[in-house]
């Protein structure tokens, strides 16, 4: 069954691949497009398995099974190519662990030695917790409660200045439960009045810890420009 999965999958490939010059030509049809569009998506999955692929002995299997020819490998290669897949795929992901590991100890490392320097910063306080907040603009609204939904304008960064979210840049705000969110944006709200500005260095514990939500790696450090429009 997964030799015949595998087989489907590079045929589909295949063909997308002999399309393309048809795909990218001023005469296509629907069938070339669509075809090449599954092709090319396909061929991004089979790429993501780490394997190396020869054109001509990877065409002749496509040709075989778009023509119902039976597979000229024996049991044994097949079983012995799908434990190579498998085994690139392993080894993939152990290297991805490892280099997570390493950004994950840097991350922390540089976390740390930011937040010592920043709470220093006039005008910058840190609560029992960790979290460090300076104030923008105080408005002089009301203060969410803990299950409060609340409708803000945000913009959050990296370390690196790297911008990875803002809805400023989407044009508009969001709303969302207090209590639903990362623990730095819970406990930080709660300190602004309706119609406030606040910047938040949030510190990994207090965001996604080890996690990896790319392009925020493990035990990243955040900063976070936040706007409290209202309270729902």
């Amino acid at each position: 069954m997964k030799n015949n999965t595998l087989i489907r999958l590079a045929s589909a490939t295949a063909l997308g691949l002999m399309l393309a010059q048809a795909a990218i030509s001023q005469t296509v049809n629907d069938e070339d497009v669509v075809s090449y569009k599954l092709g090319h998506d396909i061929g991004l999955r089979i790429k993501a398995l780490g394997v190396e692929v020869s054109d001509t002995p990877f065409l002749a299997g496509v040709r075989a099974a778009l023509n119902d020819e039976p597979s000229v490998l024996t049991e044994p290669q097949n079983q012995a190519a799908l434990t190579a897949i498998s085994e690139s795929q392993q080894q993939q992901a152990e290297a991805l662990r490892l280099e997570l590991a390493s950004v994950a100890e840097n991350n922390k490392t540089e976390g740390v030695e930011f937040l010592a320097k920043n709470k220093m910063r006039e005008g910058v306080t840190e609560t029992a917790s960790g979290l460090q907040y300076e104030v923008v603009e105080m408005g002089d609204g009301p203060k969410p409660e803990p299950t409060d939904t609340v409708e803000v304008h945000y913009r959050g960064v990296l370390l690196n200045g790297t911008e990875f979210d803002s809805s400023y840049n989407r044009g508009e705000p969001i709303s969302f439960a207090l209590n639903g969110v990362i623990k730095g944006w819970t406990e930080g709200l709660q300190l602004m009045p309706v119609g406030s500005t606040f910047k938040f260095y949030i510190p990994s514990g207090l965001a996604y810890a080890g996690m990896n939500r790319d392009p925020i790696t493990p035990n990243s450090t955040l900063i976070f420009d936040i706007e409290l429009l209202d309270i729902n």
